[in-house]
């Protein structure tokens, strides 16, 4: 006697939340970031990860640039483009003009792929290479780019395409 199994598989759905939830949900970021702008972010690998993971999410993409000083603390975190669902644009001249404005010396540059999927794209691997070149140029380091997806992140240091 043989049998069939059939197995079920569930599609993952989207996170849908009515307008209380969402209006929840942005309140508790709103304590988050108030709890993390009075203390340290980036003491260590994991927190620059979860911070980016809370700070750089949404339905488009964000791109962000992270300024640092000497002693790689967190100068300024800014928001510097708001893109469409899949295109953020980014001017790596925008990025260095500020880094010297703050008086930076290194920068961690973070984006969101709203999709969910933090792979880089090549457009990404281009832009990255873009400023890594620029930030020498004028003796700043680029010390990350770090992509954020549903769930996860991508260092492109720890993928070796920095």
């Amino acid at each position: 006697m043989t049998r069939t199994m059939r197995t079920l598989t569930i599609e993952p759905q989207p996170l849908r939340f009515s307008a209380q939830e969402q209006a929840v949900v942005y309140e508790a970021r709103q304590i988050l970031l108030r709890h993390l702008n009075q203390n340290p972010v980036l003491t260590s690998w994991q927190a620059v990860l979860d911070y980016c993971a809370l700070t750089i999410r949404g339905d488009v993409e964000r791109f962000h640039v992270l300024y640092l000083d000497r002693r790689n603390r967190l100068i300024s975190d800014e928001c510097l483009a708001i893109g469409t669902v899949d295109h953020v644009p980014v001017y790596p001249r925008e990025v260095l003009r500020r880094c010297l404005a703050l008086n930076a010396s290194a920068l961690i540059i973070v984006h969101n792929h709203p999709a969910g999927d933090p792979e880089p794209s090549a457009a990404d691997l281009a832009m990255t290479k873009e400023i890594r070149n620029a930030s020498a140029s004028l003796g700043v380091i680029l010390h990350d780019h770090i992509i954020t997806g549903a769930g996860r992140e991508t260092s492109l240091r720890a993928r070796g395409d920095l």
